[in-house]
């Protein structure tokens, strides 16, 4: 009799923590990759002006209200996988500079991999630059806007949550200093 009063006390306890916390919920799942990518920012003067680069570090959540039928926000490992190949391709063991650093055409002529802010279809030969097109110059706060788009882009293409989207990703470029972008409403 002590075991069933037990049970009941704790079946009766727990539907009570369902039912009487009406707080809104969310799930949150994060990749998280690294790369390294010289940058240069002579529009503020000091010594980014120089060009110099970073071990780069991002982290991109993924936020949605229930789980899919799969009982996932998204499978971790395509969402990696597409945010991976993307960094990998444009950014990693290459230069961001902005469309107007005379340094870009140099460091392009030289054949060394350069993503170009502020470049627009006219002026890109790569559409992946497109989604830096508003951004003049390759700070780390521009960095995590480019890299929200990026991650936005790859979950469009992956089987997901309903209502699934991309939270605030957070980007380092040091040990000391980091930005962070993306919905205010997110976790």
């Amino acid at each position: 009799m002590h075991g069933s009063a037990t049970t009941d006390h704790a079946t009766a306890y727990l539907a009570n923590l369902v039912t009487d916390d009406h707080a809104p919920t969310a799930h949150q799942i994060t990749i998280e990759h690294t790369f390294e990518t010289a940058h240069r920012l002579p529009h503020l003067g000091g010594k980014c002006t120089s060009l110099h680069g970073h071990s780069w570090r991002v982290a991109v959540p993924v936020i949605a209200p229930t789980l899919s039928d799969d009982v996932t926000v998204v499978e971790f490992g395509a969402l990696k996988a597409g945010v991976r190949q993307w960094i990998d391709t444009y950014l990693d063991h290459g230069t961001m500079l902005g469309i107007h650093d005379p340094l870009a055409v140099h460091l392009a002529v030289a054949k060394c991999k350069v993503f170009r802010f502020g470049a627009d279809r006219y002026t890109t030969v790569e559409d992946a630059e497109l989604l830096a097109a508003d951004l003049a110059w390759p700070t780390v706060e521009a960095v995590a806007v480019l890299l929200r788009r990026v991650s936005q882009a790859v979950l469009a293409t992956l089987p997901c949550a309903p209502d699934a989207r991309v939270g605030r990703v957070f980007v380092r470029e040091t040990h000391l200093n980091a930005a962070t972008y993306g919905p205010v409403d997110a976790l």
